[in-house]
């Protein structure tokens, strides 16, 4: 099958490296030349450009461009591509998008494999990045059942755990297991951060433990605004629930209530398994 990517990013980059690995074409568009040179050099297209009219021909198109630029994007694709084409995005964000792009293009299925690394750019695609774990799509009563299914069979050899869901559903969910530990984890290094007198300190003793709590805080600054500015309520909601358990913490701790502090650890570690299923 012929597919097309626009944004040859990290995850652009990795899904054209496992797509042609799938005996795929794969054809590439960035804004940038030079990321097109290094795409094809790095195997994960066959060829690319600069400009759209290159997917003319395909069957299936990613769009992985920041959220802030799809919609245009996709504008832009439409007087170029033909009507059976099917356009899928790997947004984090999924209820302003779908309500942007289904008005615009019938054949579009929301989708946002879970899945990345705290590296950006071309040069940090990987095969296999998208294995074992989770791609949700979030396709409305008005999407065509033939879409979803040519995106599915592409995506099943991938090993991608698919789900589906509201687009609604998707972001509430999201906020909590990955918006929200981006805000957290960057508060946990800017705190960090503040206290000047035992920085150098602190940062020769850091070692598992920060480098696993503060890693999605010392990831792409424009992804963890894209995730606050298009799924800001939700966020805002989770953000407030996070302080309210660290308020209760802090009072348990200034009243030494070691008990009570031990009983809140032991259900937490009671319960974390169940986020990281097999």
């Amino acid at each position: 099958m012929k597919i097309g990517i626009v944004g040859l990013g990290l995850i652009g980059g990795s899904l054209g490296l496992d797509l042609r690995s799938q005996g795929h074409e794969v054809l590439g568009v960035s804004r940038r030349e030079r990321t097109c040179e290094i795409a094809v050099a790095r195997g994960a297209v066959d060829d690319a450009g600069v400009e759209l009219a290159l997917l003319a021909d395909t069957d299936l198109i990613f769009v992985c461009t920041p959220i802030a630029s799809l919609r245009s994007t996709v504008a832009e694709l439409i007087p170029k591509i033909s009507p059976d084409t099917v356009l899928t995005d790997v947004g984090s964000v999924k209820a302003s998008v779908v309500q942007e792009i289904t008005p615009l293009w019938h054949n579009f299925v929301g989708g946002h494999p879970m899945a990345g690394t705290a590296e950006s750019g071309i040069e940090s695609a990987l095969h296999g990045l998208f294995a074992g774990n989770p791609y949700v799509l979030t396709p409305t009563e008005a999407t065509p059942e033939a879409a979803i299914a040519l995106l599915e069979s592409i995506l099943r050899p991938l090993q991608v755990k698919l789900h589906y869901c509201r687009p609604e559903d998707h972001d509430r969910a999201v906020a909590w297991i990955s918006h929200l530990p981006v805000m957290a984890s960057a508060s946990l290094i800017a705190a960090c951060e503040s206290d000047k007198a035992t920085l150098e300190l602190a940062q020769l003793l850091a070692s598992s433990g920060f480098r696993d709590t503060s890693r999605v805080g010392g990831g792409n600054p424009e992804l963890g605004v894209m995730m606050a500015r298009y799924n800001k309520s939700e966020l805002v909601r989770s953000l407030y629930a996070y302080r309210e358990q660290l308020n209760h913490l802090l009072h348990l701790i200034e009243q030494d209530n070691w008990e009570a502090l031990e009983a809140v650890l032991q259900q937490t570690q009671q319960a974390r398994p169940n986020y990281l299923k097999p």
